[in-house]
């Protein structure tokens, strides 16, 4: 069976796509960064995705591209790359911040001659405001000290929120395998076992079906720790009576979808309950209110509404929706401030959270936005609140 993936000739097109952008923004040159955690900006038009080190790409107007990395990885990067030039600048170096003061590298300057860009009074584009790090800034402006710096994070924006059939794939076979994980951790999960256990579980499920990685740090919570919005799992033992959320994912060729839901060590009965549930009604609301031509911040303010008229509005951490694809968080998020149009093949993970007194719960996954509302891409969640006895 052939691996599913993101083939040769789809990078390319990303790249003109991307230099045509860069035309029309008045940019000589637009440049990506991307770290081992957050790879997805390189990796996006090269499919290479750094270790230790970071990476960068450089997109000229007239369309040519230029893969950049660290001094350690010019062979790593030769042998994953979809860009033939590559580039080793000390910029991309690890954190360690090595000298390498026999290596004689490469320069931005070196890099934007070899793909057409010659004028020293130039205009560069800042496609990865965020990951763009201090030394990279600096050595931009070393090679042109002339020259106008600018954000353009919206050009990623722009071409990262409409997926293409094999972006689509990609992450329908994360899903596939994620629901694997969810049963196994499930059939698994009993007092005595402790978070750690439970995600070494997952994790050893998710390579035997494919993944080539997890799409982000798995996590199992029980109790007080389901309370944290982000968090690591930890030592802790899971007991009778515990609510366990249970967040698994799976990256296939970058892309990473994730499910996320709580199991209950018993009966959940009373307030906690009626948070549960909440959570639940609020998150399949929001799946039913998606669909193309809807405008983003009206989904977001009326389900911070339901939250208020329900009395939760202390219990509120952000908002319904956030865009997923190589990252399972990316743009563009759904807020009350989210001015944009939902479109066909936009990719969002429907994630719906709450903070009750002493614990958390979350209800996600990910949805594709059709033209007449949205297709799911797990089932998972329609099982509602299980409840595991003994």
């Amino acid at each position: 069976m052939s691996r599913i993936c993101i083939p040769d000739y789809e990078y390319k097109e990303r790249i003109q796509k991307a230099a045509r952008l860069v035309r029309e923004k008045g940019l000589d040159v637009m440049v990506v960064s991307s770290t081992e955690s957050d790879y997805a900006n390189a990796r996006y038009f090269s499919g290479f995705w750094p270790l230790f080190e970071r990476a960068g790409v450089a997109i000229s107007a007239n369309g040519d591209a230029a893969l950049m990395v660290g001094p350690e990885s010019a062979v790593f990067a030769a042998d994953r790359s979809h860009i033939d030039k590559i580039f080793v600048l000390k910029e991309f170096r690890e954190s360690a911040d090595p000298a390498y003061p026999e290596l004689s590298a490469s320069t931005f300057k070196d890099v934007f001659k070899a793909i057409g860009v010659t004028n020293e009074n130039i205009k560069i584009g800042l496609g990865s405001y965020v990951e763009c790090t201090l030394p990279i800034f600096e050595g931009l402006k070393e090679s042109y000290p002339n020259a106008e710096i600018v954000k353009c994070n919206d050009i990623m924006v722009e071409l990262r929120k409409i997926k293409s059939k094999n972006e689509l794939a990609c992450i329908q076979e994360g899903f596939r395998i994620v629901d694997i994980a969810t049963d196994e951790v499930i059939r698994n999960l009993k007092p005595g076992v402790t978070e750690l256990q439970m995600v070494g579980i997952a994790q050893k499920v998710i390579y035997e079906e494919g993944a080539e990685y997890e799409g982000l740090p798995m996590y199992v919570f029980s109790e007080k720790s389901t309370s944290h919005a982000i968090s690591r799992s930890g030592y802790r033992t899971i007991n009778k009576g515990d609510i366990v959320q249970l967040n698994l994912s799976a990256k296939i060729d970058g892309y990473s979808p994730a499910i996320g839901l709580p199991v209950v060590m018993g009966k959940l009965e009373g307030e906690r309950r009626r948070v549960v549930e909440f959570c639940k009604e609020a998150h399949d609301w929001t799946v039913n209110r998606i669909k193309a031509g809807v405008i983003a911040s009206d989904i977001a303010k009326d389900f911070y509404k339901m939250y208020v008229d329900n009395g939760f509005k202390d219990n509120f951490v952000y908002g319904p929706c956030h865009g997923t694809g190589m990252i399972e968080v990316e743009a563009p998020w759904m807020e009350t401030i989210s001015d944009y149009k939902l479109e066909e093949n936009m990719t969002f993970q429907v994630d719906t959270f709450i903070s009750g007194d002493g614990f958390g719960v979350r209800w996600e996954k990910g949805i594709a936005v059709t033209k007449d509302g949205c297709h799911s891409m797990t089932d998972y969640l329609k099982k509602g609140i299980i409840e595991i006895d003994g």
